[in-house]
């Protein structure tokens, strides 16, 4: 997060000082997700994947806002081509935040036989700092853990006419592309 917030602040600066009139917009995705093109194992779908395949029998206490890679793609375009958006700062966000049970309770609903290893339960908040503090997967999330990230993608929607997909469907699809690019095995 650090780098990333470095590189936008020296390009804001860039622009002012020596951007010769150019203009520039930056976006915010929140946690991305969407469909894979082809068997690579990206870092952002970890957590799905990692869902769907019952790494972990419970859930850890998190939440965050999601988005689809396509209505990413798609509000930097909007973000290059709309006039309205120069000099802004845009976050994609396709809804509230969502917890990652919930996330859970989605692709079991949303995958049937293919989610039988889909955890149903949270851990206990108290429990998974303890964890944490052994459990390299979870000491990765510490800092997230009972936390609710909630973000929204309203600015873009009123100003730029963005619409993003329902998570729902973002998350039928990344779970279909998944199993159809052997990411995931079957249920």
């Amino acid at each position: 997060m650090r780098s990333k917030t470095l590189a936008e602040r020296a390009a804001w600066q860039f622009v002012a000082e020596e951007g010769g009139g150019m203009e520039l917009a930056a976006v915010h995705p929140v946690a991305v997700i969407g469909p894979v093109l082809g068997p690579d194992d990206p870092p952002s779908l970890r957590v799905v994947r990692g869902v769907l395949d019952g790494a972990a029998p419970v859930c850890p206490p998190f939440a965050t806002s999601w988005v689809d890679v396509r209505d990413v793609a798609d509000l930097h375009v909007r973000a290059m081509t709309d006039p309205a958006a120069a000099g802004e700062r845009w976050l994609a966000s396709a809804g509230r935040s969502l917890r990652l049970v919930e996330v859970a309770r989605l692709l079991r609903e949303q995958c049937g036989e293919h989610a039988a290893k889909v955890p149903t339960r949270e851990l206990p908040l108290p429990v998974a700092r303890l964890l944490s503090r052994f459990e390299p997967n979870l000491r990765a999330l510490r800092p997230q853990l009972g936390q609710d990230f909630d973000a929204t993608g309203a600015k873009a929607e009123r100003l730029l006419g963005w619409r993003p997909r329902p998570i729902e469907r973002t998350l039928a699809d990344t779970a279909d592309s998944l199993l159809a690019h052997g990411v995931l095995r079957g249920g």
